[in-house]
Order: structure tokens, then sequence, then C-alpha cells
């Protein structure tokens, strides 16, 4: 009986082996209010971070203050080699409740997004944050004369359309949505 050298299932699959080594960007979950000490904490042991910040204007009984709050409540990003020492040193931050994916274990998130988010800020054109929804995805009206009306969100954008169907008859109907609250159900 011959025995041949064993292979990793990494052999012949560089690209698998390179992209493990190659950081990239992550989400990972904070406590409560703990965005921006997480960010600092991260600076300071050299991880690479990004907390999008957007300014809103706040109304106390005595002021009124413009203040720095996070885009994205809860979450901020690290650009991290995951299977490397840096995933323990992100895990281990005070604030930091763990990566956000299947078993916490992090997904990675497209530098395309990233840069997406940051020319955004940048640019100072004014934006609204939207639920996230995703086409084929049952939702349900909000408000309006087709309060409580369910169905499957057909379209994003200008030309968003509920399509309602009637499954034993097999019919549907598409009505646009535009100007209507959605939310998933």
């Amino acid at each position: 009986m011959c025995s041949g050298p064993t292979l990793s299932p990494d052999v012949g699959n560089e690209s698998a082996t390179a992209r493990r080594e190659t950081p990239q960007w992550y989400a990972i979950r904070t406590r409560s209010r703990h965005e921006k000490v997480v960010s600092e904490q991260l600076e300071k042991q050299g991880i690479e971070g990004f907390l999008p910040l957007i300014s809103r204007t706040r109304k106390w009984s005595d002021r009124v203050k413009e203040v720095e709050m996070p885009l994205f409540s809860g979450y901020s990003f690290v650009r991290v080699v995951l299977s490397s020492v840096e995933r323990l040193k992100v895990l281990q931050t005070h604030g930091v409740v763990g990566f956000v994916g299947i078993n916490s274990i992090g997904t990675a998130i497209p530098d395309s997004q990233i840069e997406d988010i940051r020319t955004l800020l940048g640019s100072k054109v004014p934006f609204e944050e939207e639920r996230y929804l995703q086409v084929g995805q049952k939702v349900r009206i909000r408000g309006g004369a087709l309060d409580g009306v369910e169905g499957i969100l057909a379209a994003h954008n200008d030309d968003r359309s509920l399509v309602i169907s009637v499954e034993p008859i097999q019919r549907s109907l598409s009505v646009r949505i535009k100007g209507y609250e959605v939310e998933p159900v």
C-alpha cells in the first residue's frame, strides 16, 4: 500500500488562503453607548477601525447642542485578519460584544461598502436612514389607507411595489407603495 503526501484543504486554493491572510472589514457589536470608547481603544491597540459618525442637534432643558453620534447605534467596524491575534484583541476590548455573523464568527464586508459609507458621510449630501428590507421579503404596510396589508416587497427605491398574493388560487396583485412606511414581518 502506497501512502502519498497528505494535502490540506487549501492546497491548490491559494485564493482562500490569501483571503484569510488579508485584512478584511468586519462589523462588531458593541455594548450600548460604547461605540466611541471601543473605537478609541482599538486605535490605541493599533487596530484599524471605522466608526461612522453623524451630527445631530440635541435639545436639553437648558441648551441645544450639535452632537456627533454613531450612524449605526451599537456597531463599529474593524479591519483585521480574522484568524489572527488581532481578532482576539478585538474581542477582549472593553465594550465589544462580538463579531457580527453566523455564530459570532464574523462575516467579511466588501471594502467597497465601507468606502461608500465614507464617501456619503464626507460628501455632506443629506440622506435618511432606511429600514433594511430585501426584495422578496415579506413586509407589512404601516399607516395610511393600506395599514396592515402584508405582501412581498417586489422592488426598491422610487418604484417600490408590494405584491399581494392569494396562494391557493395562485393570483397576485401589485401595488406601488411609494410614500408608505413598511416593516418586515
